[in-house]
């Protein structure tokens, strides 16, 4: 008994260190799809991980050889993808026909049956807010097919040994999980604390020059204004309405980078969420309509939230508005609401169907002068990710060129 144990402490030990360090060589993250070299490293990780569990197995059971490469290859398999999972499931065949021994095949079915389990539920666990519950599922699903398995090819076993091989199984299993979301949660904190240095960086260096640059634009144009009413030169007057718009643009730009840098007077009260979305929704369907877009907004419930609500509907029709333009032709715009009883907080989702982004363009979103489209400055982006911020609250984007765009707005209730 001791014997088991200690062999199955070993194997949970490997599988820990191992989950560590695929994060230190690549963050774990849920926003995007990982690139090919992100998943061929984790799928090498894991397969290493699982080959060193394969090297301590239970060693008081004949001939058979149980550990726990079994986890690595659900675990591997649910979060880096089928390419990963396929690399790991590939080397522990490779590596359990040449350990070899008259149950050979029983190692290699339960092998398979552990990816095939992690290709099933994959979607189904990443998607939840129940990760512990769906993780149990999942183990239950793979525990009965496992037993059921090896009771028709391996007489040799005891009930001792079911009920602290699996037990270990569970709690290791789940323990991988709650760590693996922990860590996606740090990693994404992290982002947080860079972009936030990169706001204050912005803040400082606006609030030095904006109001020394405002100054003189104004002076120039009055005075382009004046010149061209009085003057009968046509070329002043043809070409001072475009000179005037330009200023008004370096002037908005200005403006948005101000709102950056200074700190918001936020009047923080209780806010029907449903309603100021309602609002939004309202103010921008004409704009919408006149760019052949529909924007679909279902009220469901009451949803409050602690916020400004100047501020959040400015955060809200920001976002909605960028849907609207990235749509080239017809579009639709989709805003749904949900609550996430764990976090304590409702998740605003504004999906469009535009033209989408590559995975560099998403990565730049938020940051200052980065934009899309061909007019804009990518200020908004940046004032509303600072606003959902200063509310406590998390905006996400994900995105697929040609496919469209869908953005996530985290409050707390």
């Amino acid at each position: 008994m001791i014997t088991l144990i200690k062999s199955l402490l070993v194997n949970i030990t490997i599988l820990f260190s191992f989950t560590y360090n695929a994060n230190v060589l690549f963050p774990f993250k849920d926003t995007q799809k990982s690139a090919y070299k992100h998943k061929i490293t984790y799928g090498l990780v894991a397969s290493f991980g699982a080959l060193l569990c394969m090297l301590y197995p239970i060693e008081t059971l004949g001939e058979t050889h149980f550990d726990l490469r079994m986890i690595a290859i659900l675990i591997v398999t649910i979060y880096a993808g089928l390419l990963s999972g396929s690399i790991v499931l590939s080397c522990v065949i490779i590596f359990r026909y040449i350990i070899g021994g008259p149950y050979v095949g029983v190692g290699i079915a339960v092998s398979v049956l552990a990816f095939v389990i992690g290709i099933l539920f994959r979607s189904f666990l990443l998607k939840t807010q129940f990760k512990l519950i769906v993780s149990t599922i999942i183990f239950i699903i793979h525990a009965i097919l496992y037993i059921i398995i090896i009771n028709m090819f391996v007489p040799i076993l005891h009930l001792p040994f079911y009920f602290i091989y699996f037990s270990v199984f569970y709690f290791t299993f789940l323990a991988l999980v709650f760590i693996i979301e922990h860590l996606i949660r740090t990693n994404k904190q992290i982002e947080e604390m860079v972009y936030m240095d990169k706001l204050n960086m912005v803040g400082q260096m606006a609030a030095s020059i904006a109001h020394e640059i405002r100054n003189p634009l104004a002076t120039v144009r009055g005075f382009i204004q004046h010149l061209s009413e009085d003057s009968e030169d046509d070329r002043l007057k043809k070409y001072s309405p475009l000179i005037l718009n330009e200023l008004d643009r370096t002037n908005k730009i200005i403006t948005d980078y101000l709102s950056v840098a200074k700190p918001s007077s936020f009047k923080l009260s209780r806010l029907n969420l449903n309603n100021i979305i309602r609002d939004c929704v309202d103010l921008l369907r004409p704009f919408a309509a006149y760019s052949n877009t529909s924007i679909h907004f279902e009220k469901v419930g009451s949803h409050y939230i602690k916020g400004d609500e100047d501020h959040m509907k400015q955060a809200i029709m920001n976002v909605i508005k960028n849907g609207i333009e990235s749509i080239e032709d017809r579009g639709e715009i989709s805003i749904n609401l949900k609550e996430d009883p764990f976090t304590q907080s409702v998740i605003i989702i504004i999906s469009d169907n535009g033209k989408g982004m590559t995975g560099d363009e998403l990565k730049k979103i938020g940051l200052p002068f980065y934009t899309t489209k061909t007019k804009g400055t990518g200020l908004g982006s940046m004032v509303t990710n600072k606003l959902i911020r200063e509310m406590g609250g998390m905006i996400e984007y994900e995105s697929e060129l040609n496919r469209g765009t869908v953005v996530k707005i985290r409050l707390p209730v």
